[in-house]
């Protein structure tokens, strides 16, 4: 295996069900066994990963195989048959990693946990935390419960959302194909493989085509897609055959892998231009201390805040002024107006105590804040 230097240091993995099933009606535990494997392998290069699983759904038929009762395509028989098939999938995946000392967790996530800006934080929080305690996010979209207005519609999307939600280096699809080519490799002989694509203009789209297996949601479309929404986050993406040797290692190796998707702005441009995009919702007035620490490119924290200003939730974009009310910041709040009144000009250790809880130490971290006119 090569030795290359790591180039990717967060990284959200997308298996395909076509691949965890090795193109057939069941799980592959082979399969999910050399993907474990290298899954562990890249950890211990001290690379953050997360996992977004597909095939739930076909856990649930490898669960359904011995029943004479017929299987429709309903909407209410697919979403009984992701919720048997996922903690199938969990228990599969558990047993798995657990050969290798690896503790996972349970994600389940839709749509509307990401589009909620509470719900984001909280998402954000919480896999956070757990790429802190070295757990890794085992992440699936919530088919049992999903509806056509909130489902992402495939985990192909998802990966994305999630490798945005977490500031991803890399966003790893590993599918059934190669990767994207100029044709249809499985009609037309002449048809290469794209190694790179730095702009996902007309002429790459209409490259798309339908699920070669016919096991998941997503083809080639949904993959584009997903490239699309990561590489205007600031995210790298890479689409490969997960039956590749050593693909994973591979990949955020920077080593040539199936077709990789350039970012068309770095994680910052991205962050930025979301936040100056938002109306502020409410205000805070901080100390010359706070100003000035802000300024300096460092976090608010609830000792330099003064004044509260309006009523705003958690998630939402707030103005920070500094004394003379001038504007030197935008961010997004992690804490409501009601929550930050109370613990304006308490240090950070002091927050669980007030509230009951804590969400974070700071009010606004750096990450989320872009600096408007700052103090001279």
């Amino acid at each position: 295996m090569k030795t290359s230097k790591v180039v990717a240091h967060r990284v959200v993995i997308k298996v395909g069900s076509s691949t965890l099933t090795a193109g057939t009606a069941r799980l592959n535990r082979r399969r999910m066994l050399e993907l474990a494997q290298q899954i562990v392998q890249v950890r211990e290069k001290h690379v953050e990963v997360l996992l977004v699983t597909s095939g739930a759904i076909a856990a649930g038929r490898e669960r359904f195989r011995n029943s004479h009762r017929p299987l429709t395509k309903s909407v209410p028989v697919k979403q009984m048959l992701a919720a048997v098939g996922q903690s199938h999938l969990m228990l599969a995946w558990e047993q798995i990693f657990d050969m290798f000392d690896v503790q996972i967790g349970q994600v389940l996530l839709t749509r509307a946990d990401l589009s909620d800006r509470r719900h984001y934080l909280n998402a954000r929080d919480a896999l956070n935390a757990m790429l802190a305690h070295q757990t890794l996010p085992v992440i699936n979209e919530n088919d049992a419960i999903a509806t056509e207005e909130i489902r992402v519609g495939d985990n192909d999307n998802l990966s994305a959302l999630v490798a945005n939600v977490v500031q991803a280096d890399l966003l790893l699809i590993l599918t059934d194909q190669d990767g994207l080519f100029t044709a249809d490799p499985r009609k037309d002989a002449t048809a290469t493989l794209i190694r790179e694509v730095a702009q996902l203009d007309e002429s790459i789209w209409t490259l798309a085509g339908a699920s070669r297996s016919g096991l998941g949601v997503g083809g080639m479309t949904t993959k584009l897609q997903a490239a699309d929404l990561a590489t205007r986050s600031g995210v790298t993406v890479v689409i490969a055959n997960g039956g590749r040797q050593n693909a994973i290692m591979d990949a955020v190796c920077g080593e040539s892998v199936g077709t990789c998707f350039l970012p068309v702005v770095n994680h910052i441009e991205s962050r930025k231009r979301w936040i100056l995009s938002e109306r502020t919702t409410g205000a805070v007035i901080v100390d010359e201390g706070a100003a000035h620490a802000v300024c300096d490119g460092k976090s608010l924290l609830p000792v330099g805040v003064r004044e509260v200003i309006a009523e705003f939730d958690r998630g939402e974009v707030i103005a920070v002024r500094d004394s003379s009310g001038r504007d030197i910041a935008h961010g997004i709040s992690r804490y409501s107006a009601a929550e930050a009144r109370r613990i304006a000009g308490r240090k950070s250790v002091e927050i669980e105590g007030v509230l009951g809880f804590e969400y974070a130490s700071m009010l606004i971290h750096t990450d989320d804040m872009v600096l408007m006119n700052p103090a001279p």
